[in-house]
């Protein structure tokens, strides 16, 4: 019944995808397959338009450069990987059907991406159908790895930590860090992402002795915060936390502070975009944390090459959607050696069995749920601009 389930569902995403007509793609990165170990196809299906595209273009970055330095070192000793980009246009319908175009017609080892979460689910039916594994570098919804009866998907991985994970560890942050006791939640309610890093914040919060003054609801890609300004300004709190993407987030950040308020706002990973501090300005970006997986303050020799290397390519700092695309290239292709050929289900048996990776993100282990065992950091910004990281523990 499920695989039923699965070949209707890709009848309708095919038939949905034709209204774009041919699919954009990067000529550069496309070269003939022999069908011989000797290369091996790799998908890349990122935000590269559309309004979650600072994530996908800087994830897209990160990997190119990884691959362009495994083939040029010939890292995997005679083995060529080949990396095929498309662009999902930040939609999740999109993504499901470039998902099983690039494992049916493309013919890739894996797949990296999409890199946000309701994106990264839609494109999860085309790896369990076509056992072609998929690797979320960024994505953080706690459903990814896990299907609906509990069990791990075979074939999907994940390198970075889940909204679970962090949404509890800010929770930590407040009360310990911050010696927070009162707290103002903004949630987005079009939004997986924000309704799970929500949840576990506010449990853990309200456990350990604090209180939720006011839980505001707002929708996505809105973009005057006043009236809930003017709200948040009648209570009495101590730290305001909003999860939201970079769009939102930076425009309530922005009017927040213009309407007085100065006490520490708390977000998630997804703060970590340059946009961020187009929108609010940089000024604005002090006594504002978020959790990340990745720290641009670590001293970890494989970090700092790696930032060095990225400005020189690049011209500019990577942020943590770089470093995680850079890793998740590095996994797939550790993999890839290990398997020691093209082969999805060597491969995928090779992630799974993934042990004290290390990555410029960390060093991390793939569980038997699939997700990355890693450290978390909570970043402080002063004038937009990481100022310190702080390792912080999920409480249970």
């Amino acid at each position: 019944m499920r695989k039923y389930s699965l070949i209707i569902l890709f009848i309708v995403v095919a038939a949905a995808g034709l209204l774009w007509g041919c699919i954009e793609s990067f000529k550069e990165d496309r070269q003939t397959i022999n069908g011989s170990d000797e290369e091996v196809r790799i998908g890349l299906n990122l935000e590269l338009t559309g309004p979650l595209e600072s994530y996908g273009i800087e994830q897209a970055m990160g990997a190119l450069m990884a691959f362009e330095e495994i083939n040029r070192a010939d890292e995997l000793s005679g083995i060529t990987i080949v990396p095929f980009r498309v662009d999902n246009q930040s939609d999740a319908v999109r993504s499901a059907f470039l998902s099983n175009l690039l494992m049916t017609q493309e013919g890739v080892a894996a797949v990296i991406g999409p890199a946000t979460s309701n994106n990264f689910i839609a494109a999860i039916p085309a790896a369990v159908y076509n056992e072609i594994p998929i690797v979320s570098a960024t994505a953080t919804a706690d459903t990814i790895t896990i299907d609906r009866y509990g069990d791990a998907y075979d074939y999907v991985f994940r390198i970075t930590f889940t909204d679970s994970v962090q949404g509890k560890s800010m929770a930590n942050f407040a009360i310990n860090n911050l010696e927070a006791k009162n707290a103002v939640i903004l949630r987005d309610l079009n939004s997986v992402y924000s309704e799970d890093l929500v949840q576990n914040f506010v449990r853990i919060f309200r456990e350990n002795g604090g209180t939720i003054v006011d839980l505001i609801n707002y929708t996505g890609n809105g973009r005057d915060f006043e009236p809930i300004v003017n709200r948040i300004k009648r209570e009495d709190f101590d730290v305001i936390y909003m999860p939201g993407y970079y769009q939102d987030a930076g425009d309530f950040i922005k009017q927040a502070r213009e309407l007085g308020i100065t006490k520490p706002i708390l977000g998630g990973d997804a703060y970590d975009s340059p946009m961020l501090a187009e929108l609010a300005g940089t000024s604005a970006l002090n006594n504002v944390y978020y959790t990340s997986g990745y720290s641009p303050l670590d001293q970890n020799p494989l970090t700092q090459d790696f930032i060095v290397d990225y400005r020189e390519k690049y011209g500019r700092d990577p942020n943590a959607f770089s470093a995680f695309g850079y890793d998740a290239a590095r996994f797939v292709a550790d993999a890839i050696q290990r398997a020691g050929s093209g082969d999805p289900e060597a491969i995928r048996n090779a992630m799974a069995s993934t042990e004290n990776f290390p990555g410029v993100t960390g060093m991390f282990s793939i569980g038997e749920d699939h997700n990355s065992i890693k450290q978390i950091y909570v970043i402080k910004l002063e004038n937009g601009v990481p100022a310190q990281s702080i390792v912080v523990e999920p409480i249970e």
